[in-house]
C-alpha cells in the first residue's frame, strides 16, 4: 500500500514537473514573439529607378520632305472612235478588240461605202456639167463683147453720116427729108449698142452663176469625198483599243461610238492633296512648281516605279471636295494602265537647318527629352516642321548635337535618372537579298503564274526576279503575305 503510494506520488511529481517546463516554454516563446514584434527595424533606403532608353543624336541637315498621296493614273490622250455615218459594218480590223494594239494610220472599221460611193459619182457628174457651163458662159460673154463693139462701130458710122446731111443741107445740098433719115439711123444705131450692152451684161451675169454653180458642185463633191473617207474608221495615233462595243455586219447609226482609243504612253497621275499641302508647293508669284513625283504601284512585291513632274492643277476644289487636285505627266511609265491606283511621292522644296527623328520622340507639348548631366533627361521646346511618314522634322534651340530619346513613354520625364541605349550600337545590318531554296522558289513562282490579275508586263518582270540566284526579301515578303505563308 505504501509502495503504491509513494509511486502514485512520484508520477504526480513528474507530471507537475513536466507541466511546468511546458508553461515555461510557452512563457520563452511568447515572450520572444512579442519581442520581435515589438522591436521596429529600419526600412532600408530607396533605391532609384532607372529606365532603358533608346537614344538617337540630333543633326541638323537640309532635307527635302516627300509628300505622301494617293492617286489614280489617267491617260492624257483618249479618243472616242464613233460612226459618223450609219451603215453596215463591212469589215473589222483583226485587232479590232479589248486590248488590241493598233498603229497610226491602220484601217480598224469600213462601213458599206456603196451609197458615198455614188453620191461622189454623181457630185463628180454636177462638176463636170458646171465646168462645161462656166465654158459656154464664157464663150457667150466674148461673143457679146464683140457684139457690142461691132454695134458701136456701127452707130459712130450712123453719127458720121447724119453729121454729113446736116452739112449738105446747110450748104444747100441736102433735102431735109435725108437728114431725117441719117438721124433716125443713128438713133437705130445707139439703140442696137444698148442692147448689145445689155447682152453683155446678162453673159457676164451668165459667167458669175456659173463660177457659182461649179462652187457649189465642188463643195458638194468635197463632202461626197469626205463622206467616202469617213465610211473608213482609221488609227489617229498609236494605242491601245477598250470599250469595244461593235462586231462585223451590225448596222450602227450615225455617230454611235464603238470603242475608244487610248495611248498608254502618254499617262498622267492626278492625286488630291490638302490645301496646307497645295501651299507648300506655291512658289513666291503663287504659281504651282514643276515638282518631281515618284509613283509606285504595288504589284505583288514587284513595286513599278515611275517618275513625272506636276504639269497642272484643277480649275475648281469640286463640289463636295475639300484641298486640290493635282496632276503630274509621266514621263516613262512601264506597265502602268489607265485606271491604276498608285501611291504618290511629291518632292517639296528643300527645308534648310532641320532635324529628322521618330516621330514617337515628340510629345503632345512639342518637346523631346535629350539626356542631360549624370544620365539624367532634360525636356527642350522643338518647332514641328513636317511629318515623314514614321519621321519628323524640328528645330529646336540647343538641339543639335543632343541625344534625344527616340520613344516617349509616360514614365519618362525630365530630372528621370536613364541607362542610355545608343541607336549605333544596336544597328543591325538587314538582308536585302535571299537565297531561296528549290521548293521555296516553286511556291512563288506558282503563285505569281496562277494570278490572272497582275499584268503581263509585271508578271514577267517578277518571274524575272524569282529566277535569279539572289531574289529582293521584299518581293519574297510580299508574296509570301499574299499567299498565307
Amino acid at each position: 500500500m505504501m509502495r503504491f503510494l509513494r509511486q502514485s506520488l512520484v508520477g504526480i511529481f513528474l507530471a507537475s514537473v513536466t507541466l511546468a517546463l511546458l508553461l515555461y516554454a510557452g512563457q520563452l516563446i511568447f515572450g520572444a514573439v512579442q519581442d520581435r514584434l515589438s522591436n521596429e527595424r529600419p526600412a532600408p533606403p530607396p533605391r532609384e529607378r532607372v529606365f532603358a532608353v533608346n537614344l538617337v543624336t540630333a543633326k541638323a541637315q537640309t532635307v527635302s520632305p516627300q509628300l505622301q498621296a494617293f492617286g489614280q493614273v489617267q491617260s492624257r490622250k483618249t479618243l472616242e472612235l464613233r460612226s459618223v455615218l450609219p451603215g453596215r459594218v463591212v469589215q473589222l480590223a483583226e485587232n479590232f478588240e479589248d486590248g488590241g494594239v493598233v498603229r497610226k494610220g491602220d484601217l480598224l472599221v469600213q462601213i458599206d461605202p456603196a451609197d458615198a460611193q455614188t453620191a461622189l459619182d454623181r457630185a463628180a457628174t454636177d462638176v463636170l456639167d458646171a465646168e462645161a457651163e462656166q465654158r459656154d458662159a464664157a464663150r457667150t460673154l466674148d461673143l457679146a463683147r464683140d457684139e457690142l463693139v461691132a454695134a458701136q462701130d456701127q452707130a459712130e458710122l450712123r453719127q458720121r453720116a447724119f453729121r454729113r446731111q446736116q452739112d449738105l443741107q446747110a450748104r444747100g445740098v441736102g433735102t431735109a427729108a435725108a437728114v431725117e433719115t441719117a438721124e433716125l439711123a443713128a438713133v437705130q444705131a445707139r439703140q442696137s449698142v444698148v442692147s448689145r450692152r445689155q447682152a453683155l451684161a446678162q453673159a457676164e451675169a451668165r459667167v458669175d452663176q456659173a463660177k457659182t454653180r461649179l462652187a457649189r458642185a465642188e463643195l458638194a463633191m468635197g463632202t461626197a469625198e469626205r463622206d467616202l473617207e469617213e465610211s473608213e474608221i482609221r488609227a489617229a495615233f498609236d494605242g491601245t483599243l477598250q470599250n469595244v462595243t461593235l462586231v462585223e455586219g451590225r448596222l450602227v447609226a450615225a455617230n454611235e461610238k464603238l470603242a475608244e482609243l487610248i495611248d498608254p504612253q502618254a499617262l498622267d497621275v492626278a492625286f488630291r492633296i490638302s490645301t496646307t499641302q497645295y501651299a507648300r508647293l506655291l512658289d513666291a508669284n503663287g504659281t504651282l512648281i514643276k515638282a518631281p513625283v515618284e509613283v509606285s504601284l504595288d504589284a505583288l512585291g514587284a513595286d513599278i516605279r515611275a517618275t513625272g513632274r506636276i504639269s497642272r492643277d484643277s480649275g475648281a476644289a469640286g463640289e463636295g471636295q475639300s484641298g486640290r487636285l493635282v496632276y503630274a505627266r509621266l514621263s516613262t511609265a512601264p506597265g502602268f494602265k489607265p485606271g491604276d491606283f498608285v501611291t504618290v511621292f511629291v518632292e517639296e522644296p528643300e527645308v534648310a537647318n532641320v532635324v529628322r527623328l521618330p516621330a514617337s520622340a515628340l510629345d503632345a507639348a512639342r518637346t523631346v527629352l535629350v539626356l542631360g548631366e549624370e544620365d539624367r533627361l532634360v525636356s527642350i521646346p522643338v518647332e514641328l516642321v513636317r511629318r515623314q511618314g514614321d519621321d519628323i522634322l524640328v528645330r529646336g534651340d540647343g538641339l543639335e548635337g543632343q541625344e534625344v530619346v527616340t520613344g516617349r513613354t509616360p514614365l519618362l520625364g525630365a530630372g528621370i535618372k536613364v541607362r542610355p541605349l545608343r541607336s549605333e550600337a544596336r544597328a543591325e545590318p538587314v538582308a536585302s537579298m535571299l537565297e531561296l531554296t528549290d521548293e521555296r522558289r516553286a511556291r512563288l513562282v506558282e503563285f505569281v503564274k496562277s494570278n490572272n490579275r497582275m499584268p503581263e508586263e509585271v508578271k514577267t518582270q517578277v518571274l524575272t526576279q524569282l529566277a535569279a540566284q539572289q531574289v529582293p526579301a521584299k518581293l519574297v515578303q510580299r508574296i509570301e503575305a499574299r499567299i498565307g505563308g
